[in-house]
């Protein structure tokens, strides 16, 4: 975790990252346009609980969130930009209630960024895409990363292994969409 500020992506108006592709599996990391709104309107396209999280940089209570006793097998995306971030192959049980994985599904599509709130030293985790606050990242996970990527569920949205939807790709620089 020592590369954690050199990961904040949030300056600029491109990021790269790895998406679903049209065989449905992750592609090379490529430039996408960042993804940009004001409050307005993430408050329109998002729940009052999503926003709370994602934009105001909440937490769901431990052991309420949807996501968290999930065992099926695929892919957890950003809710606010439909990023592909976590595979279900990297979740397991921190017994901490909430989600928990030992790696992002692509280390581009992730931000980490030093959080100093409410007189704790953590590492808040971020969509590369759209800076959405998704939780925070420990280092009392197990092999091989000992990490622990703590997620809010309210931050995710989950594809079954199968029913992945590819990013259209087009346009001169071959970018993906920018989310929804």
């Amino acid at each position: 975790m020592s590369n954690v500020e050199a990961q904040d992506n949030s300056s600029s108006q491109m990021v790269k990252v790895r998406v679903i592709g049209p065989d449905g599996s992750l592609t090379a990391p490529m430039l996408v346009p960042k993804v940009e709104k004001n409050d307005a309107e993430w408050q329109k396209e998002l729940t009052p609980e999503q926003y709370q999280i994602t934009r105001a940089k909440g937490t769901e209570p431990a052991f309420c969130g949807n996501l968290l006793d999930n065992h099926r097998e695929g892919i957890y995306h950003c809710v606010d930009c439909e990023l592909p971030l976590f595979s279900s192959d990297a979740k397991f049980n921190s017994g901490t209630g909430w989600p928990s994985f030992f790696q992002p599904i692509a280390e581009e599509n992730v931000m980490m960024r030093r959080d100093n709130s409410y007189g704790m030293q953590r590492i808040e985790i971020l969509c590369a895409r759209c800076g959405a606050h998704l939780g925070h990242v420990f280092d009392d996970g197990p092999a091989p990363t000992r990490l622990r990527f703590c997620l809010n569920s309210a931050a995710l949205t989950f594809v079954d292994k199968g029913k992945e939807i590819p990013e259209k790709t087009g346009g001169p620089a071959g970018t993906a969409k920018p989310g929804r």
